[in-house]
């Protein structure tokens, strides 16, 4: 009904031109004194004609209409393909600004993917470059076991993370990554990760209470892996002294809390937001932002959900609930 109420809308100008032509013939017919009859018999055959081609011209322009209707949910590249045929000098004028803006906005996506893939493959050997002094330096300082090693393997770690960190950003944006989907255990990850940040749990005096998750999970290693170092790494950050608990709930959720600084409640629905830092990560300005932006975009990825809860002065809770049942890509 609404389809044929703007129809009408749009044609009101032809039907009111229709109406005043058919009383201009009504009018004359009757000042030359024709029958009454004759005068509504006319008038009856034209209304029957005209309702039939404007039930046909309304029948056409909804089925056009239709078929625009999915047009839009269409990529640009197969739009132009399925175009109707055009009927009007003004439709073949419109489906050549689609067909040229179509090509252009092709021109655009391949330029911009080419230009985002020679992005990522230049920080990709720039990443595998910086890696070979990095790994240097940290043989050099291995001969030494001094506070000032220690704290220079500290930030080494670091450096080695954000590396990372830029990489996995820019991956992001490929259209497809390297996910691969196995069988992985959750102790085999975090035992990895906590022997990372072993120097930083050291230099702050942190206890780390930990006892084997024993969960298996199906997910992608390195990208999960990726996760759990990142929220390992902020709850050692932004606690000072205290603790760190690792620890898992039913069903298959990881847990990781810590006896920190804690989040603002106003600040809780904004921190998976790239770039936001909060009013911790203000104090802290090494603090970029995008370190739980990427763990929540990865978590959505893999499958996985990714929840915090936190109150000030007494710690965050982050808790990883991996107990999806199927792989995400194949979806």
């Amino acid at each position: 009904m609404t389809f044929v109420l703007q129809y009408l809308r749009e044609h009101m100008r032809l039907l009111l031109s229709d109406l005043l032509f058919t009383a201009i013939f009504a009018i004359v017919f009757y000042l030359y004194h024709l029958p009454l009859s004759a005068i509504l018999y006319s008038a009856a055959i034209c209304a029957l004609i005209g309702s039939i081609f404007l039930g046909n011209s309304m029948y056409r322009a909804y089925k056009k209409h239709i078929l625009l209707t999915k047009l839009t949910t269409l990529q640009s590249n197969v739009l132009k393909h399925e175009l109707p045929t055009p009927t009007t000098a003004a439709e073949r004028d419109c489906q050549a600004i689609i067909q040229k803006l179509c090509m252009e906005m092709e021109t655009i996506e391949e330029q911009y993917t080419q230009s985002n893939q020679e992005m990522i493959d230049y920080f990709t050997i720039w990443v595998h470059q910086i890696k070979t002094p990095i790994a240097s330096m940290r043989l050099n300082l291995e001969a030494e076991d001094t506070r000032l090693s220690q704290r220079l393997k500290s930030d080494l770690l670091h450096i080695e993370h954000y590396v990372e960190m830029v990489l996995t950003y820019l991956k992001m944006g490929a259209e497809s990554t390297d996910y691969v989907f196995a069988d992985v255990s959750l102790d085999k990850i975090i035992r990895e990760n906590i022997r990372k940040l072993r120097g930083d749990f050291i230099m702050k005096k942190l206890k780390l209470i930990y006892e084997p998750v024993r969960e298996t999970v199906v997910s992608d290693e390195k990208w999960l892996s990726f996760v759990i170092e990142q929220l390992l790494s902020n709850a050692v950050k932004y606690t000072s002294e205290g603790s760190v608990t690792i620890f898992s709930e039913e069903p298959k959720t990881l847990s990781i809390r810590d006896t920190g600084l804690g989040i603002a409640t106003g600040e809780l629905p904004r921190i998976f937001e790239r770039g936001y830092t909060g009013s911790n990560g203000r104090r802290d300005k090494r603090a970029s932002g995008l370190g739980l932006f990427l763990c929540k975009e990865i978590c959505k990825r893999l499958g996985a959900e990714i929840f915090i809860t936190s109150r000030i002065e007494a710690g965050t809770t982050v808790k990883i609930d991996l107990s999806f049942l199927k792989n995400p890509m194949n979806e």
